[in-house]
């Protein structure tokens, strides 16, 4: 694998990790919507990550194409992709609250089950992927720059 590659996973995943964050922040925020759109109360949302197709690169296939190869020029990286978001499965919380206006005949009203704690900790996941990522972009253009440098 090439720096350009590693740059390649790095940033696909810098992509997935923010939208983990985002749908973490938005189960926060939707933490005590009764009713939504389609109905019920909101349901918490879960980010499924997936590993990328490997692709390669356009200078491969032309190289390949032509029938000339360079070392390691078949080995190309895929990263990581959001391949789905999808509602949690489980039923929502029931609350006794018959004042509130989305109140059943019985007085109980649907919550989503949604847990601060287990989003804030989602949320501390995905902001430490985030900048290790960050680090990682960071470190390898330190290596391009001292490379450019030995050229010189």
């Amino acid at each position: 694998m090439n720096l350009f590659g590693v740059m390649d996973v790095s940033g696909s995943a810098l992509e997935a990790e923010r939208i983990r964050a985002e749908v973490v922040a938005a189960n926060m925020a939707n933490a005590e919507t009764t009713r939504t759109a389609e109905g019920g109360p909101y349901r918490r949302q879960h980010v499924v990550f997936t590993s990328a197709a490997p692709r390669q690169s356009f200078a491969s296939q032309m190289l390949g194409a032509s029938g000339t190869a360079l070392p390691g020029s078949d080995e190309e990286v895929g990263g990581v992709r959001v391949s789905a978001v999808v509602a949690d499965p489980g039923a929502p919380l029931r609350r006794y609250d018959p004042g509130h206006p989305d109140a059943d005949r019985d007085g109980y009203v649907s919550y989503p089950d949604i847990n601060p704690l287990a989003e804030m900790v989602d949320l501390m996941g995905a902001t430490r992927a985030y900048g290790l990522n960050s680090s990682a972009v960071q470190a390898e253009k330190g290596m391009i720059s001292s490379s450019l440098d030995i050229l010189r």
